[in-house]
Formats: C-alpha cells, sequence, structure tokens
C-alpha cells in the first residue's frame, strides 16, 4: 500500500496482521500478490509483508541493478526503513536465492528462513532451461513466453483444472505487458546465483519446502540445499509442482505455520 526508497529505488510493498514480522518474496514474476491466499492466512498471527522487486509490479523498474545480491540488500533495507528486523523469510524460487543472501549478508535482517522451490547454484538443466525461457522471451515475445512459463510452473492436474491461470495471465498482458530487456536480464540473473559453497555459514533455522513435481526447480535441488545448510529440514508435498504454495495452500501453510510455531516457542 506504499512504497519505501531504497538504494536509489522505490520498493512497492504492503503490509497486513500484527506480531512477528514475516516477509513474503516472491518468485521470478516478482509481484507480491503472487503468494495468493498465504498472504491472509499468515496476516492472522504475524506482520506480514509483501514486496514488489526491482523491475516488477509497482517498485521502480531501474536500467541496472539486476542482480540476486542487489535484490538482497534493497529488500534487507526495506525491512530496516519498516523497523520489521529481524524477520521471518519465506522466499519462493527467485525469492528463496534472496533470502539466502541475506541470510549471509544481512543477518541482522533474518530470524529464520522459509525456501520454497528453489535452488543454490544453477545446474546444467537448470541453465539450459532458463536460457530457453529467455530466448522464446526475446524471439517471440512476453505472450509466448507467459504460456510457457504457466505449463512449467504448475502440476498438469493443476493447470487442466484452473483454466483461469492463463486467462487471466494472458489478460494482464494486454493490459500491461513487461519489458521484456528487463525481464531477460533477471533470467540472467537467477542463472548467475551461487550461493552453494557458501550455505553452511546459514545459521538462521532454515525450513526447506517443495513441491514433488515441480520440474522448475526439482526437488533434488532442495535435497542438496539441505545437505549445505545446517539446521534445515526438507518437506516434499506431494502432487504440487513449483507453485506449491497455490496449488497445495493448506499443506503449505500447515508446514509454515508449524515451522514457525516451534520458533516462537523458543
Amino acid at each position: 500500500m506504499a512504497t519505501v526508497r531504497v538504494n536509489g529505488i522505490d520498493l512497492y510493498y504492503e503490509e497486513r496482521g500484527k506480531g512477528d514480522p514475516v516477509i513474503l518474496i516472491p518468485g521470478l514474476g516478482g509481484v507480491g500478490a503472487s503468494w495468493g491466499p498465504q498472504i491472509s492466512l499468515l496476516a492472522e498471527a504475524f506482520r506480514t509483508i509483501t514486496v514488489d522487486h526491482p523491475g516488477t509490479g509497482k517498485s521502480s523498474v531501474p536500467n541496472t541493478g539486476y542482480t540476486i545480491a542487489q535484490h538482497a540488500g534493497d529488500i534487507a533495507g526495506l525491512l530496516r526503513a519498516l523497523k520489521a528486523t529481524p524477520a521471518h523469510i519465506i522466499g519462493a524460487s527467485t525469492g528463496g536465492a534472496i533470502g539466502q543472501v541475506m541470510a549471509l549478508d544481512y543477518t541482522d535482517t533474518v530470524r529464520s528462513l522459509v525456501l520454497v522451490g528453489t535452488w543454490g547454484r544453477a545446474d546444467t538443466r537448470f541453465r539450459r532451461l532458463f536460457e530457453f525461457r529467455k530466448r522464446v522471451l526475446l524471439e517471440l515475445g512476453p505472450e509466448a513466453a507467459m504460456h510457457l512459463a504457466l505449463l512449467l510452473l504448475y502440476s498438469p492436474a493443476y493447470y487442466r483444472a484452473h483454466s483461469e491461470v492463463w486467462q487471466t495471465f494472458v489478460q494482464s498482458l494486454k493490459v500491461a505487458a513487461p519489458d521484456s530487456s528487463i525481464a531477460a536480464k533477471r533470467i540472467d540473473m537467477i542463472i548467475a546465483h551461487d550461493t552453494l559453497g557458501r550455505l553452511k555459514d546459514i545459521k538462521q533455522p532454515t525450513a526447506i519446502v517443495v513441491g514433488e513435481l515441480d520440474v522448475v526447480t526439482a526437488p533434488y535441488l532442495s535435497e542438496e540445499l539441505r545437505q549445505h545448510i545446517r539446521h534445515s529440514e526438507l518437506h516434499l508435498i506431494p502432487g504440487a509442482g513449483h507453485t506449491v504454495y497455490v496449488e497445495k495452500p493448506d499443506v503449505f501453510f500447515q508446514i509454515v505455520r508449524g515451522f514457525l510455531g516451534k520458533l516462537s516457542a523458543v
């Protein structure tokens, strides 16, 4: 509902609820509202903050600064400006990569981590997938790129049962198509993300959540995170794809609420 000036850009955020601060950091699309039902569920017990990444949604669209490290610094600055530190960080995909860097480099802002469908280092499959998505974006345009993304983000059963998902996205593109050059830079930044050798230094309690049918950040990448992050736990949600928090909202919320509840009891 407001913006905060951080590192020379305006970050759009919304805030609901009271209690310990929680920030929901979205994936590559970058828009905080993409967390859907999790926002209201968490706001019943927590001060729940959502944010639009730089270059997306209602935040500034700078020409430079599209790195995971820069985004981590920007969101850490937002939390400090809101006097919401340390916060429980819940990051999906790209948001999980940002959360890893925040836990390592902005430790005062992070109380715990929930890493959802994310990765520590791009492997060959991941790199090829996103290089192809970038090629589709630049050669065929945003609508083709969105259709490809939707085929990948959701499990087949969810996609089949929810045709309104792609209809809503196509309509949004007609209203305001994203800048393809910015979107391409954002793809480059996630391919470049690499914290794997540093993850052993994360000291905050960490829950790792992934959908069993995730083909964007395959479950083995979450297992790799679990092996490298001390004090971490892994939750595999059956029947769900990459957007596990939308496909299985109640199951996802119970995992997160249980994890945060244990920390509040300490």
